[in-house]
């Protein structure tokens, strides 16, 4: 028997956001150690000395090989190709023909005619789906993360280095100056003996290198790594940690796909149904085009170039000239936070658990954002920030109330509660939050505005 369509489970659901919200896929995966010590160490290590994040299992990686290999993503790409040559990288970020946003990856442009598309399947589903059905002249490999692939281990591995120390650590690692290398370029080390492909890159807004190469090899990597970090206090960090870096960040991890048109039946014919994921939170409106968001509403403005031909071109133009929301981060106010918690050791129904340090339940989290009582945004990811001891969330607001130190209410839980597996019985509770700039800590604001 085959798998399920995602428009066929969406006729048997009723609809979209019927389907998404009582889906049982799994929010998210990171199969990796949770901790190696424990979360509030590991988040620190990234401000004060040099973190190790292991990145080999929870992404997919799409290889796409040929002559029209960049027509491709240019076709479905956002943003500018203009001198992408080989050894370059950016975050790719792909739209409807609306422009509402579908997903993005991080591009890493190998060699001539060849890239690898990695993140979360989202992007790669897609491009893979217009690879097959258009006249473009590629060939397509797909790694899956760990959790999907049927067999067998990675192709590649990846570590990420990150923190003050990150620098000084590959130079005694490799016995040789760090280039400069640009934000986003991609340089050769040796390390242990073997050749180590490294991008400039920055999880958490700090210092840092992403290093990658055959799977067979990452064992030794590794064991160089951890050795030479001794002297530099490096610490690594578990899925737990790892999950939050974006929050400092600012970096939204997921937003609903705008797939649900007409336009799209046959993507979603294509698509199996456990592709996409759950929803959560307590945005509840039945249209789930009320879910959608553009580059602009995420931070993804800049990304943005008019200088191809791209789907979704000419709607983004005219949403250009005059955004409506833009990315800010929200600060939750404590003791709401701790009334929220404190529920659980009262009589009567609690509010929804607060998990620490990532508190996102559903792969897809839209929790609504009120002023006054109205509606004015959405919050789609939420934790806990050791570095700057406060619970944030990531968040896109209407420009009229995105100014630093505007007073908002999140509303958390949902209303009916929907039958997800990470769901218990609960009641909705509203908590006051502050408006605050995304990427939240000015030392990460300014990393990335120089970047």
């Amino acid at each position: 028997m085959g798998v399920e369509s995602l428009e066929a489970a969406i006729r048997r659901a009723g609809s979209p956001v019927e389907l998404l919200r009582n889906s049982a896929v799994r929010p998210m995966t990171f199969p990796i150690a949770p901790e190696f010590t424990n979360w509030r160490s590991e988040q620190q290590a990234w401000r004060t000395s040099c973190a190790l994040l292991d990145q080999s299992h929870h992404m997919t990686d799409l290889y796409i090989r040929g002559t029209d290999a960049l027509r491709l993503l240019s076709d479905f790409g956002a943003n500018t190709f203009a001198n992408f040559t080989a050894g370059k990288a950016k975050q790719y970020v792909a739209v409807n023909q609306d422009g509402y946003f579908i997903g993005d990856a991080i591009l890493f442009h190998l060699e001539d005619n060849l890239f690898d598309v990695v993140g979360h399947p989202t992007v790669s589903n897609w491009l893979q789906y217009n690879a097959e059905i258009g006249d473009y002249d590629v060939t397509l490999e797909r790694d899956e993360n760990s959790y999907d692939r049927p067999s067998g281990p990675p192709k590649i591995y990846r570590y990420e280095l990150q923190g003050p120390t990150a620098k000084p650590l590959v130079e005694k690692l490799t016995g040789e100056p760090v280039p400069d290398v640009k934000f986003f370029h991609m340089a050769e080390f040796t390390i242990a003996g073997y050749r180590v492909r490294a991008l400039r890159h920055g999880m958490a807004g700090q210092p840092g290198f992403e290093l990658f190469g055959p799977w067979a090899e990452g064992e030794d990597v590794l064991a160089a790594i951890l050795a030479a970090g001794k002297e530099f206090d490096l610490v690594r960090a578990g899925a737990k940690a790892y999950s939050t870096a974006n929050l400092e960040s600012g970096w939204i991890p997921t937003a609903v796909p705008a797939i649900f048109g007409p336009e799209m039946r046959g993507y979603r014919e294509w698509l199996g149904v456990d592709s996409l994921g759950c929803m959560g939170g307590s945005m509840d409106s039945a249209d789930i085009a009320d879910y959608y968001v553009t580059p602009y509403d995420i931070g993804y403005g800049r990304t943005v170039k008019f200088d191809h031909d791209f789907l979704g071109r000419a709607a983004l133009e005219r949403i250009a000239r005059e955004p409506a929301r833009t990315k800010v981060t929200l600060v939750w106010n404590p003791d709401d936070v701790a009334a929220a918690v404190r529920s659980l050791y009262e009589p009567g129904i609690p509010a929804k658990y607060i998990e620490l340090p990532k508190a996102r339940y559903a792969f897809f989290q839209v929790d609504k954002v009120l002023a006054d009582g109205q509606p004015i945004g959405l919050s789609l990811d939420l934790g806990y920030i050791v570095n700057e001891q406060d619970f944030v969330s990531l968040a896109t607001v209407d420009r009229t109330h995105a100014e630093p130190g505007t007073e908002v209410t999140v509303l958390w839980g949902e209303q009916p509660n929907s039958a997800k597996p990470g769901v218990e019985r609960h009641r909705q509770v509203e908590i006051r939050a502050v408006v605050a700039p995304a990427p939240y800590a000015r030392e990460v604001r300014d990393s990335y505005r120089k970047a």
